[in-house]
């Protein structure tokens, strides 16, 4: 497993140049630039910004600058906050991102785990047809629409938990935040687990299980469950990397100083290092949690081996 690892992280290397060189020429490409303001700057001034930031220099050179940066673990300035890098934004908003998207990660996966395996021990029953209703539903309905009502609800008329602001990551104004950012997410873990229990249980090894007289619980849990949440497992990979960067929506809803603001300010404002440093810090996420459910693909299924 150890070599395995090794190949993967190996291949990693050009993954990553890729993703960085496709973000970067395309950042280069679209139209407008950090610095078009409505009031005309005077000539020397764009040149002295320009040349501040090597935007004078031409676009292989920009590139191989950059990359070097990079590779050193420095992402640069940030072109619209004067004041701050790159690496200090980042480092400001990870915290409260990753704070957020695991705990809705976790919450999701529990709860979507569990409803799923109830619906497929009891499928085509009323409790099946309400997991699976409520898990439509919190397909179906998006988000930035979930994050209101739940505001609108909880917030305003209950007048139970705070309707925005970070609070210091307290726990009443993480609530919200969780279980909008967390509903989509459970109802597709719900489905996961519902098809996959249900094939499980209909194979030869559960039949095998069960008449050799194993108790109901024992064969679900011990047996059934390691092969129904392979499906899952491989969704988690990209799932976690998702909710870590942040819901944008989420995020400006509910006020929390994460990156996934900072990644639609830096698109909309053209602040290059900014969302550059967001796309190579999601494409790493992506590539690290892969790794990670390969791994732990060989726990659950004993035929699944790295040599």
């Amino acid at each position: 497993m150890l070599s395995y690892t090794i190949r993967r992280l190996l291949i990693a290397i050009p993954t990553m140049l890729v993703i960085i060189s496709i973000a970067f020429f395309m950042m280069r490409v679209a139209p407008g630039g950090p610095f078009d303001q409505e009031r005309a700057l005077p000539p020397a001034v764009e040149a002295n910004i320009a040349a501040r930031y090597n935007l004078d220099r031409t676009l292989p050179e920009q590139y191989l600058i950059y990359l070097g940066n990079v590779l050193r673990g420095d992402f640069g300035p940030s072109l619209r906050n004067r004041d701050f890098t790159v690496n200090e934004l980042i480092a400001a908003g990870f915290p409260a991102s990753i704070r957020v998207g695991l705990s809705a990660l976790i919450l999701a996966a529990l709860i979507g785990v569990t409803l799923g395996t109830l619906a497929a021990l009891r499928q085509n029953t009323r409790t099946d047809y309400a997991v699976m209703a409520t898990a439509m539903t919190g397909i179906a309905v998006p988000n930035f629409v979930m994050a209101p009502v739940l505001t609108l609800i909880f917030g305003i008329w209950l007048n139970l938990l705070p309707v925005g602001g970070w609070g210091g990551g307290s726990i009443e104004n993480l609530i919200l935040p969780i279980v909008a950012l967390g509903l989509p997410q459970l109802a597709i873990f719900a489905r996961l687990t519902r098809g996959s229990m249900i094939e499980v249980l209909r194979s030869n090894y559960i039949r095998t299980a069960r008449a050799k007289g194993l108790p109901e619980r024992v064969t679900v849990v011990r047996h059934a469950l390691k092969g129904a949440l392979l499906p899952v497992v491989s969704y988690i990979g990209p799932a976690t990397a998702a909710l870590i960067t942040g819901s944008v929506v989420i995020e400006q809803i509910f006020e929390i100083p994460g990156i996934g603001r900072y990644f639609v300010q830096g698109a909309l404002n053209r602040d290059y290092t900014l969302v550059m440093a967001t796309v190579i810090l999601y494409g790493g996420l992506i590539i690290v949690f892969n790794l990670v459910v390969d791994l732990v693909y060989s726990l659950l299924d004993p035929k699944v081996r790295y040599s």
